[in-house]
């Protein structure tokens, strides 16, 4: 056998390893590891695991799950900017977001104040857009330094704390009013809801705000399919799933559940937070015991397991494969065999 057939056929067999290692249930139990990068880790990753076959292609055998920074309380709303190269993310409670930069690996305290901005997200002039907790309001960073308010009422009521939000090929912009900003201080300031839990559109062209739904309990996360025939919306109430609606250009229609998570192994139902899809279609998903992937039919084919609880997710660097997962106090990242779908 020619050595470059041999490695070949190496990398495949290790590349199966992960689902034949961890193909009992449940879940091995996880066991801690330096972060520093000090101690040499065997490949593959022991914390990317496949819990389907179908998982298999987006494992890459000889790359490792790294952490960037600790020292966020509540880290939210990772974003990648192409051009400058960065993530953003937000770190709720202490009001501020902060950023990796990527050609040295540097972590830079972006803005403070921040309005206690949780989902961030950019469209396609490059600007970045923010849900904010403290404003209760969506709010549009422009390139000339400017600030513009996407929305901050619906109705002539308050909206409620914008949590996350997605912009779609029209240019407009989507994104999710669920009420966790005003129960306390800690992310924003507490106040009295004066609308439902909904999702809302704002249209590119006139700026017009619309409800596109609130046939959901507590709207969080959300993503577009990669032809954006479907937006996906965690909810993180009483209904504890994935929903599916067809989009039919500003509408949406045919609303239903696409999964419900369970911890891995278990029948214990766990909420998804923040959602991206990739280019398959698969959903990339903030949820216990770190992130979950969940195929396009619906089922968890597939584990990237964090030592703290994973919030929100994104795909970024050059060719988009490396994703980003902001978990508690932390930022992590891992290159997976697949792209990400969107601009952000």
């Amino acid at each position: 056998m020619k050595r470059r057939s041999f490695l070949s056929a190496g990398i495949t067999t290790a590349a199966a390893l992960p689902f034949l290692a961890t193909a009992q249930t449940p879940l091995a139990e996880y066991q801690p590891r330096d972060w520093s990068g000090a101690t040499p880790l065997r490949y593959p990753d022991p914390d990317v695991i496949a819990l389907d076959p179908r998982f298999q292609r987006y494992i890459l055998f000889n790359t490792p799950i790294q952490r960037h920074y600790s020292g966020s309380f509540w880290a939210e709303g990772p974003a990648w900017n192409g051009v400058g190269r960065y993530l953003v993310w937000s770190d709720i409670p202490n009001n501020r977001q902060l950023r990796w930069i990527e050609d040295d690996g540097r972590v830079t305290e972006f803005r403070n104040p921040a309005g206690n901005s949780n989902g961030n997200t950019f469209d396609h002039q490059g600007r970045q857009i923010s849900c904010e907790h403290g404003g209760r309001r969506v709010l549009r960073y422009n390139n000339d330094g400017s600030e513009t308010v996407i929305a901050d009422s619906f109705d002539g009521k308050a909206l409620n704390s914008p949590n996350d939000a997605v912009v779609a090929a029209d240019n407009s912009i989507w994104f999710t009013d669920p009420p966790y900003g005003i129960r306390g201080d800690y992310e924003g300031n507490r106040a009295e809801s004066e609308l439902p839990n909904a999702v809302y559109r704002v249209d590119g062209n006139n700026g017009r705000i619309t409800k596109v739904t609130d046939e959901i309990s507590a709207p969080n996360g959300l993503c577009f399919s990669p032809d954006q025939s479907k937006l996906y919306v965690a909810d993180t109430g009483q209904g504890r799933e994935i929903k599916v609606w067809d989009a039919d250009g500003a509408s949406l229609r045919n609303g239903r559940r696409h999964a419900q998570l369970t911890f891995p192994g278990t029948d214990t139902v766990t909420s998804a937070d923040g959602i991206r899809c990739d280019v398959d279609g698969n959903i990339w998903a903030g949820a216990r015991p770190g992130v979950q992937i969940i195929s396009p039919e619906g089922d968890a084919i597939g584990v990237i397991r964090l030592p703290e609880v994973c919030a929100n997710v994104c795909f970024g660097g050059a060719k988009r494969n490396r994703l980003f997962m902001t978990a508690s106090q932390s930022l992590y990242s891992v290159y997976v065999g697949v792209r990400g779908a969107g601009i952000a």
